[in-house]
């Protein structure tokens, strides 16, 4: 039951628009004319690479300051650090509709508004990335923390050299939530980005569905939400087993 939809909107997506109200799973001719109809309409292939360079660059930076944070919170001694902890941990019960306008008059004072900065910088720092590797590294033996000191490294070399080897599963956690949340943002890119070819995938499709080009054809609309979910399950299909590991062990370790 929890498939069938995503069968039929691939099924129905390479059928012909006729056949589509049948919610038949096995049209009875296979038509690319949806995704021609998609790509004659719509520079596509633009917002593709647009999502792929906004979410694969938020990405890396939660990733890498993510990381960073974490590990100040949860193995370096200094005044303040579980009133920051908290803050951060605060600051998740917050929608995020509360800060939308005081970002968008920060965008707009910065000049950043229709440039990539306006997709990427905003979402650089995340409060869940930074709990996750704070309670992944507290799960890693002090003992190899401090032979890396012995051996003369700094705090940097420790977190990008001997904690990220060993944290995989959480990598790969962390990056693939972050990524699919970037890749299936629409409202922010709405807001900051009117140049259609800065448009991400998400906003464009969202636009073209709704915007009146799709001319009330179904099987355009389906097959433009196939294109938009494609990347994602291609992702997961890669890294499941290092997600399902971190999200399995996450909750055991102290």
């Amino acid at each position: 039951m929890f498939i069938y939809p995503f069968v039929w909107m691939l099924s129905a997506s390479l059928a012909p628009e006729s056949e589509l109200a049948t919610l038949t799973v096995i049209p009875s001719e296979i038509t690319f004319e949806n995704y021609q109809v998609l790509l004659d309409k719509i520079p596509i292939g633009r917002a593709l690479l647009n999502s792929v360079i906004v979410a694969s660059s938020v990405t890396l930076g939660v990733l890498v300051f993510g990381s960073m944070i974490g590990y100040a919170l949860s193995r370096l001694e200094f005044r303040g650090r579980d009133t920051i902890f908290y803050i951060i941990l605060f600051t998740m019960t917050l929608p995020f509709h509360i800060t939308l306008i005081p970002n968008y008059i920060l965008m707009v004072k910065f000049g950043w508004v229709d440039t990539y900065a306006a997709l990427i910088i905003p979402y650089m720092i995340n409060a869940f990335a930074i709990i996750m590797f704070r309670q992944y590294f507290k799960s890693i033996p002090q003992d190899l923390i401090d032979a890396a000191k012995i051996d003369g490294c700094g705090e940097l070399r420790i977190i990008f050299q001997i904690l990220w080897p060993n944290s995989i599963p959480a990598l790969v956690t962390i990056g693939i939530i972050t990524f699919m949340a970037s890749w299936n943002e629409v409202l922010w890119p709405l807001i900051v980005i009117r140049d259609e070819q800065l448009m991400t995938m998400p906003q464009l499709v969202t636009l073209f569905a709704v915007g009146g080009r799709a001319e009330s054809q179904l099987g355009v609309k389906l097959a433009s939400a196939v294109l938009l979910a494609l990347p994602i399950l291609v992702a997961y299909m890669f890294f499941q087993k290092y997600f399902i590991q971190s999200m399995a062990s996450s909750g055991l370790k102290e």
